[in-house]
């Protein structure tokens, strides 16, 4: 669903408060969630770029996920698979795939994630249910299905070999984490 379950959303503030990222990649921001979190705790809202790639087109206007001079959500937004997206898209100071890796098969996430690293971002949130959460097609969006059922182990092994350093929280449904390059 272009939502997400408020387990993890404070976690998930607290830390990107501390790192202030300048420029933030939101990848299916669906109603746009974390913009809206994250967007009031920046020190100077002009001065953070926001892109969003978000696979169904008819999210964007749904949801008003384009900013305007009254309501700032994404600075940029492209209609398009993250997995066939150009690198430079990746190359943020933080990456964010809110519940969103469940929607593909385990090796494209995997796959994605080590290609952010690769092209440079500094940080990098992942969501995504830890539970077993069976869902298909939602309101037309046939990217709604899950694909893969996420242990959180799994994730931390994923995001290990990246290198960096980790931090996680598990909920009760969903697994939180921040990764964050070294040096």
């Amino acid at each position: 669903m272009p939502t997400s379950d408020a387990e993890g959303k404070h976690w998930s503030l607290a830390r990107f408060k501390s790192h202030q990222p300048r420029t933030v990649l939101d990848i299916g921001p669906g109603e746009g969630t974390y913009a809206r979190l994250f967007r009031p705790h920046q020190p100077d809202v002009s001065g953070v770029w926001w892109t969003g790639v978000e696979i169904h087109k008819p999210y964007v206007a749904r949801y008003k996920l384009k900013s305007t001079k009254t309501r700032r959500m994404y600075d940029e937004i492209h209609v398009e698979d993250i997995r066939d997206s150009e690198d430079h898209l990746l190359h943020r100071d933080l990456v964010i795939a809110g519940d969103v890796l469940e929607h593909m098969p385990r090796e494209d996430a995997a796959a994605l994630l080590q290609r952010a690293e690769a092209t440079g971002a500094w940080h990098i949130l992942v969501s995504l249910p830890i539970v077993e959460s069976e869902q298909g097609e939602v309101d037309g969006n046939p990217h709604e299905a899950h694909v893969h059922q996420w242990a959180a182990d799994d994730m931390d092994q994923v995001l290990a070999s990246l290198g960096g350093r980790t931090e996680s929280m598990r909920g009760g449904t969903l697994g939180v984490w921040w990764w964050s390059r070294r040096g």
